[in-house]
């Protein structure tokens, strides 16, 4: 297991200032925002001895290098790549498996990753096996009877129904066990801020930097790291090979959204919290949410991490209550993601997870009616005016007012 010592780029300070703290890029007239370098070539200098660190975008770009750098800093890692979305970087991470192998990822997860899980397994014959991961002893079974199982996709939440796994007891039980599985960990959920993989001795973090990272839908966009330096070369070849880096005005503008990522997500979290506790008082609702004291597993979320972030779902029971409920907002926008600035709504049934056939979706007991919530920074009396307006719509009744204010955040930013 690499060592957690293994770092590129040390960093002085916490991860609110590290954001800001942005490595020099050799720029000559000392700008003090980093410069964009929109070119697809560089001049070469043939004279002896020269070093002509960039030839061609593809194979590397100045702002992309700050970027990647920055993110190194953050996520702590040897060394981060920028990939052009967040499924580029699963694509990239697959490729390092060699055909006619075992992998395992959670039953719980994003429905573009299960397609393209099912993509591989199908053109490399991939022994694809998928479990509840926030069951420790669903592990132990799974490695007993596959015990040549070379790669485990990890995530915490899970999404939609934001289920929380016992990292340090997985990892533990692996490295101690299959020292030659890697360990894939999907940070997107969280963020750096409130998570940092690597430190618990995970193999391959990686994110959807569309989200939090970026946290304004302007922009597509993936990052992985690692503290390994033979897997970063390998990484590092296949995105050269491939072309699938970052363009330099995409990496510019994450750039930019990096600098606000603990303002956004602090904002955002307080809304979630105070949204959750709103959802739990309801009669009749069943609400996923880690910040909830109701929630199982909240202390285990508690123990190894910062934060809740800001995505929650909660089930009606009823389909056409679910859809009156979506239908019927203003602020809350019926779209996929979640991570941006604004606030999102949306059944995963019927778009994020729809790829995921019916059958499947109820084996894995992912309910029709659910209704994932992805909460932005608005004021949080306009977004629960809407909210309630809503579910008025859809025949709820609401109970008397909570004192939102008391709602306090119960994670240390």
């Amino acid at each position: 297991m690499p060592s957690n010592d293994n770092y590129k780029y040390q960093t002085k300070y916490s991860i609110d200032t590290e954001l800001l703290q942005l490595s020099s890029s050799d720029d000559p007239t000392n700008s003090s925002i980093p410069p964009l370098y929109q070119t697809t070539t560089f001049k070469q200098d043939l004279s002896p001895n020269a070093s002509n660190q960039y030839d061609y975008t593809r194979s590397g770009n100045p702002t992309r290098s700050i970027l990647e750098i920055q993110l190194s800093k953050i996520m702590k890692s040897y060394r981060s790549f920028v990939v052009s979305t967040g499924m580029s970087c699963l694509d990239l991470i697959l490729k390092l498996l060699e055909p006619n192998t075992s992998i395992l990822s959670g039953n719980d997860l994003y429905g573009g990753s299960d397609r393209l899980f099912k993509f591989y397994a199908k053109n490399l014959n991939l022994n694809l096996l998928q479990i509840d991961t926030s069951v420790f002893q669903n592990f132990v079974d799974i490695f007993n009877q596959n015990p040549d199982i070379k790669m485990v996709f990890l995530e915490s939440p899970t999404n939609p129904l934001i289920k929380i796994i016992d990292l340090k007891k997985i990892v533990n039980f692996i490295k101690s066990n299959y020292p030659n599985c890697l360990i894939i960990f999907d940070n997107t959920m969280l963020s750096p801020l409130f998570l940092t993989p690597l430190d618990f001795g995970v193999d391959i973090h990686y994110e959807s930097a569309t989200k939090y990272l970026n946290g304004h839908h302007d922009i597509m966009a993936g990052v992985v790291a690692t503290r390994d330096p033979k897997i970063a070369d390998k990484l590092a070849f296949t995105i050269n090979a491939t072309g699938s880096a970052l363009n330099p005005f995409d990496s510019w503008l994450l750039i930019r959204g990096l600098k606000t990522l603990s303002l956004r997500l602090e904002r955002q979290q307080e809304n979630a919290l105070k949204l959750a506790n709103f959802l739990d008082s309801i009669p009749n609702l069943i609400v996923h949410y880690p910040g909830l004291k109701s929630h199982p597993q909240y202390d285990l979320h508690k123990s190894y991490t910062k934060g809740f972030g800001s995505v929650l779902s909660f089930e009606t029971g009823s389909i056409s209550k679910s859809e009156k409920i979506v239908k019927n907002t203003n602020l809350f926008s019926v779209t996929v993601s979640f991570g941006s600035v604004n606030s999102l709504i949306s059944m995963p049934c019927t778009l994020s997870h729809a790829s995921i056939d019916a059958k499947t979706r109820q084996e894995r007991h992912l309910p029709e009616d659910l209704i994932r919530v992805c909460v932005g920074i608005e004021n949080f009396n306009d977004l629960i005016n809407d909210l309630k307006h809503s579910l008025l719509k859809a025949g709820y009744r609401i109970p008397s007012p909570l004192d939102y204010d008391s709602l306090t955040i119960q994670a240390k930013l």
